[in-house]
């Protein structure tokens, strides 16, 4: 099923061209009547991609997301041309469904260049083949619904968090977890795509972790606000990708979430940094 959702995944991110700098996309089937910000994130990139003049690997974007899209109705992608450098490209992306911009992406492009490296290490975590799919995990715990279904849905991204599912949080600001996508790409510019969908895969909830010791799920209302993605380096999301998520600062009734990708060697890959709308919900109003 898994290997199904990733090809249907690999088609969505297939837009339609309908007009010059104009394209439409189909959305995923989801779970909760809202589309996930990861698709909108990952086909605006695609569409920016769609409009350079020739390769220029994504080097960073920075997403608004600005109303909650609709499952019913395709996103349209106006792709503006900001600039064409001979080292940098920029493009500005709005997605827009049934006449408001729901998301908002700047995105710049770089012809690779070589220069002075160094990076943050890894850190000690157990590989992929030490833990169980988050599936399975999910699949023995005693849930209610909705919950149940949602933590056992296919997925297009296989998923082995380092904490198990089954233990509750305590006094946490870390997460992390082993990702890989469970189709083969051969396009680099998808490759970025599945990376940005996968960004913001558990990504808002971080800010909540030091918070769950004494508050449920049930009682945060959350989403993501904003979205900004660094790649590194070339990388393959169908071989496993480690995703450290921590959360420095919360306040404002909004949380920052930041992000680290390694491959399985250890190179750091891409960054992240989200910021999310954090609300403690009342769940005994009534009306």
């Amino acid at each position: 099923m898994s290997v199904v959702l990733a090809k249907a995944l690999l088609e969505k991110l297939n837009l339609e061209a309908i007009d010059l700098d104009l394209f439409r996309a189909q959305n995923e089937e989801a779970f909760g009547g809202r589309l996930f910000g990861g698709q909108v994130l990952a086909q605006a990139l695609a569409a920016a991609q769609k409009t350079l003049y020739d390769h220029r690997p994504c080097h960073s974007l920075h997403g608004y997301f600005l109303r909650p899209g609709r499952l019913d109705t395709p996103v349209v992608f106006q792709v503006e041309r900001i600039r064409d450098g001979r080292s940098f490209t920029t493009r500005r992306v709005i997605a827009v469904q049934r006449g408001q911009a729901i998301f908002s992406l700047d995105a710049s492009f770089q012809l690779p260049e070589r220069g002075l490296n160094h990076q943050v290490q890894m850190g000690s975590y157990p590989s992929p083949d030490q833990l169980e799919d988050d599936q399975a995990v999910a699949a023995r715990l005693d849930l209610e619904e909705p919950r149940k279904t949602w933590m056992t849905r296919p997925k297009p991204f296989q998923t082995r968090s380092v904490s198990p599912l089954d233990l509750p949080p305590v006094n946490r600001t870390e997460q992390a977890v082993w990702i890989r996508f469970s189709s083969t790409i051969s396009s680099p510019d998808q490759q970025q795509q599945l990376l940005a969908y996968a960004s913001d895969m558990g990504l808002v909830s971080t800010s909540a972790l030091p918070h769950r010791e004494h508050l449920s799920r049930d009682h945060f209302q959350m989403a993501s606000l904003d979205h900004t993605l660094w790649f590194h380096d070339d990388f393959d999301v169908s071989e496993w990708v480690l995703y450290v998520k921590d959360t420095p600062v919360t306040g404002g009734n909004r949380g920052l979430n930041r992000g680290t990708f390694f491959d399985d060697e250890g190179r750091c890959i891409a960054s992240v940094i989200q910021e999310g709308l954090m609300r403690v919900a009342d769940t005994n109003h009534q009306g």
